[in-house]
C-alpha cells in the first residue's frame, strides 16, 4: 500500500510533535513546520499528498498558504486547524479549496479518523474521474474519425452544442453513420455528463406504448397501472434524452414534443401536474424531415422547433478519404478486443475498400474489416476476404467517355467457382455451409476443417460458435 505523506504546519511545537506521532504510528510519512517560511520550503521536497495546515501563523497568513499550496499542486488535500473562535476564517478556507478543517482543542483519535476518510475520499474521486477520462476518451467521437471536410465540420458542431448546453439539437445522416455516436459526444463534452444518457428508438415502440415510455404514468392512469411509472424525460433529469429516428413518431406523439419544447413541461399519463422537463433533446433520423411535412407525415411547426441546431453526417461514399484512417483504427479496434495481431491493410486492398459505395457507411465498413480479420491468416489484410459484394462492384466493368473499359482483374465467369443466384444470398449462410462441409468431409475435426478452409483454428471456432455449430465438432 502506498504510503500518503503529510505535511503538518503548526506554530505550537507540541501540536507539531502529537500530530507527528500520531500520524507515524498509523503509518503516514510525516514531516512538521513550524513557520510560513519553513512549510513553503518543505512543500516542494517532501511533495505531500495532504497538509494540516495551522490558519495563524506568526510568519504568514493560512489562508494565503492555502492558495500557495493549491497553486503549485492543486489535488493536494488541506486540512485547516483553526480556534473555534476562528469560525469564519475556517468558511472563508473552505470556500477557496481547503477539505475540511479542524478546531482546537481536538481530539487526537477524530483527526485520524479525518484524515483517513479525507485520504480514501480522495482516492475514490481520482478513480471515478480517472474512469471519466476513459469513458471520455473511448467514446471521443469513437468511430467518428477523418479529417475530411465534412467530418470536421461535424466535430465542430460537437463542440458547439456542448459547451452552449444546447437544449435541441437534431442530427441528420443516413443509416450507419453515426447518429447515435454523435448524440453521445455531445453528452459527454457537456456539463451534463454526469446525469443520465437515455436513447428511445421512436420506430420500434409501438404508438400506444411510446406515449407511456416517454412521459410516464400516475398509479390507477389505467387498467394495469398498479404504480407510478417515470418516463424517460422524468429519468433522464439534468441529462439527455436521444429521440432516434424521429421521423417515425407519430403525429399525434409529435404535437405532444411540440407542446413539451415549447413549455418545457409535460404530465405522465393520467396525471394533473406539471413536470419540469430539465434535459437536452437530441433527434436523428435518416429521413429527409422536408419530404415529410410535404407529404404531412410530419408536422411543420415541430421540424422548425427542431431546426435549431442541425447536424449532418456525410455518408461514407462523400468521403473516402478517410477510409483508410477508420480502416485503421477499426483494425486496432478489433484486435484488442479479439485478441488478434493484424498488423494493417494493403494498398490495394484499400483502393478495394474506396472504389465500393459503402450503403450501410461506417457500419458497412466495421462489419467488413471485422470478417475480413477473421478469415486472413496474413499479418497483413488483403483484398481476398471482404465481403464478394464490394471485391464484385470493384471488378465491374467501367464506363469512360462511352466505352468500356474491363479491369484486368475481373474474374471470367466461366472461372468463378461460385454463382450468386438471381435472387440474391445470405453471405452469412454461404460460410455457415462451408464450414458444415468442412466438417463433414472430416468428420469433425477442427485442425482439418480449418486447414481446408484457410483459417486458424481459433478463427474456425470463433465461428462455430457464432452459427451454433460448436457442438457438433470436435477437437
Amino acid at each position: 500500500m502506498k504510503t500518503h505523506r503529510i505535511l503538518v504546519v503548526d506554530d505550537e511545537k507540541l501540536v507539531c510533535w502529537s500530530l507527528n506521532e500520531m500520524l507515524s504510528d498509523a503509518g503516514y510519512n510525516v514531516e512538521t513546520a513550524l513557520s510560513g517560511a519553513e512549510a513553503l520550503s518543505r512543500f516542494d521536497k517532501f511533495d505531500p499528498h495532504m497538509v494540516l495546515l495551522d490558519i495563524r501563523l506568526p510568519d504568514a497568513n493560512g489562508i494565503e498558504l492555502l492558495a500557495e499550496f493549491k497553486s503549485r499542486k492543486e489535488d493536494v488535500l488541506v486540512l485547516m486547524i483553526t480556534a473555534y473562535a476562528d469560525a469564519d476564517s475556517a468558511v472563508k478556507a473552505l470556500k477557496i479549496g481547503a477539505d475540511d478543517y479542524i478546531g482546537k482543542p481536538f481530539n487526537l483519535d477524530d483527526i485520524k479518523e479525518l484524515v483517513q476518510q479525507s485520504l480514501e475520499k480522495n482516492q475514490v474521486t481520482k478513480k471515478v474521474n480517472s474512469f471519466s477520462r476513459k469513458q471520455r476518451k473511448t467514446h471521443e467521437f469513437d468511430t467518428l474519425i477523418g479529417n475530411s471536410p465534412g467530418i470536421i465540420n461535424v466535430f465542430k458542431m460537437i463542440n458547439v452544442c456542448a459547451k452552449t448546453d444546447a437544449k435541441i439539437v437534431t442530427i441528420n445522416g443516413e443509416s450507419g453513420t453515426g447518429k447515435q455516436l454523435v448524440a453521445h459526444a455531445i453528452h459527454v463534452h457537456s456539463t451534463r455528463s454526469d446525469a443520465p444518457f437515455i436513447e428511445i428508438n421512436c420506430a420500434s415502440i409501438p404508438e400506444n406504448l411510446l406515449e407511456n415510455e416517454l412521459f410516464g404514468h400516475e398509479k390507477g392512469a389505467f387498467t394495469d397501472a398498479s404504480r407510478t411509472y417515470k418516463g424517460i424525460f422524468e429519468a433522464a433529469e439534468g441529462g439527455t434524452v436521444f429521440l432516434d429516428e424521429i421521423g417515425d413518431m407519430p403525429l399525434i406523439m409529435q404535437t405532444k414534443i411540440l407542446k413539451l419544447l415549447d413549455s418545457r413541461h409535460f404530465r405522465r399519463l393520467g396525471g394533473t401536474r406539471d413536470i419540469e422537463a430539465n434535459v437536452r433533446i437530441v433527434t436523428a433520423t435518416h429521413q429527409d424531415l422536408q419530404k415529410l411535412v410535404k407529404e404531412n407525415m410530419f408536422r411543420k411547426d415541430l421540424f422548425f422547433r427542431l431546426n435549431v441546431m442541425p447536424i449532418t453526417i456525410p455518408p461514407l461514399k462523400e468521403r473516402k478519404e478517410d477510409i483508410p484512417t477508420l480502416t485503421n483504427y477499426f483494425i486496432k479496434r478489433i484486435n484488442d478486443e479479439y485478441g488478434s495481431a493484424t498488423q494493417g491493410i494493403t494498398q490495394e486492398a484499400i483502393e478495394h475498400l474506396q472504389q465500393y459505395s459503402w450503403p450501410g457507411n461506417v457500419r458497412e465498413l466495421r462489419n467488413a474489416i471485422e470478417r475480413a480479420m477473421m478469415l486472413e491468416q496474413s499479418p497483413m489484410l488483403s483484398s481476398r476476404y471482404f465481403d464478394l459484394e464490394i471485391i464484385s462492384q470493384n471488378q465491374r466493368p467501367k464506363i469512360e467517355n462511352g466505352d468500356t473499359i474491363t479491369s484486368s482483374t475481373q474474374p471470367s465467369q466461366n472461372n468463378s467457382f461460385l454463382t450468386l443466384p438471381p435472387e440474391g444470398i445470405s453471405i452469412e449462410e454461404v460460410e455457415k455451409e462451408l464450414i458444415t462441409q468442412a466438417l463433414d468431409r472430416f468428420n469433425g475435426n477442427q485442425t482439418q476443417a480449418a486447414k481446408c478452409l484457410c483459417m486458424s483454428r481459433d478463427t474456425l471456432r470463433y465461428r462455430l460458435k457464432k452459427h451454433g455449430l460448436h457442438k457438433t465438432a470436435q477437437i
